[in-house]
């Protein structure tokens, strides 16, 4: 018997092993039985490494103008480790491309992450209630991509990233049931619910169509209950006592934002 050429491939046995040892941690401690309280990383820019997980995209793989960067940030004493994702938005449309009717988006997001012993490589954050983002944003119309292994491959959940400080940074938390599924830009019926056992990707794009320039720096995204158990939402804000349900903007603490669903106007990715 001969490894196939997939056993082979760089990071198969990484991956294997990180799966196994989550595996075995979601055994051991019974979180089938109760509500995770730990948190469950999805991408953590703390390192140039982490952008190599990650694929920039832009009109400009139709013809179109505007551009998409990805660039990894260290710590300072005033910032986290991220990923700063800028560019600038062109609507001009290409000359020798007259099928291309549409421009001016710009976005990213997480690679498939592979497959391992266990199969392909996917996210369950169906135990989870929140999709957690620290970020901080230029106040433009980002929106948050999620993709699953949905029986229509080209469905993307969405839901807009709204900052309440921009310029400095802040955490969202947004439930995974407030979503949006879209279909080639457009809202599409019926309004399935995410399928949150099996989760693709992750990203975000800029859909505003608005010229110019922009500028988001993401530090982490996470799946959380938001419970005293999660070390990352504990660094970034401090002791949790208990987070109450409230409506958007009316965050438990400082810099800490629950927002509810509001349904795309035009979505792109």
């Amino acid at each position: 018997m001969h490894p196939s050429a997939r056993c082979l491939s760089p990071g198969f046995l990484k991956r294997s092993l990180d799966e196994f040892k989550r595996l075995s941690n979601f055994a051991l401690n019974l979180e089938g039985l109760k509500v995770p309280t730990k948190a469950y990383p999805l991408i953590l820019f703390d390192s140039p490494d982490s952008l190599t997980a990650c694929k920039r995209m832009s009109d400009k793989d139709i013809g179109g103008f505007s551009t998409a960067n990805l660039d990894f940030h260290p710590s300072t004493p005033t910032s986290p480790p991220h990923a700063r994702f800028y560019g600038n938005i062109s609507i001009e449309l290409p000359r020798d491309q007259p099928h291309v009717q549409r421009t001016g988006y710009a976005a990213w997001r997480t690679l498939d992450r592979g497959y391992t012993l266990f199969g392909k490589s996917l996210w369950d954050v169906d135990p989870y209630v929140y999709l957690a983002i620290h970020f901080k944003s230029d106040g433009r119309k980002y929106f948050i991509n999620v993709q699953t292994e949905s029986i229509v491959p080209t469905d993307i959940h969405q839901h807009r990233l709204y900052s309440k400080t921009p310029g400095e940074w802040e955490t969202i938390l947004i439930k995974w049931s407030e979503f949006v599924r879209t279909n080639h830009g457009q809202v599409v019926e019926p309004q399935r619910e995410m399928l949150t056992q099996k989760v693709r990707t992750v990203g975000i794009g800029l859909i505003d169509r608005v010229p110019g320039p922009y500028d988001l720096s993401i530090s982490k995204m996470w799946a959380t209950s938001a419970g005293s158990g999660d070390e990352i939402l504990r660094e970034i804000e401090g002791p949790i006592t208990g987070l109450p349900m409230r409506s958007s903007r009316q965050g438990a603490f400082k810099n800490l934002t629950l927002e509810k669903k509001e349904p795309p106007e035009k979505v792109v990715v």
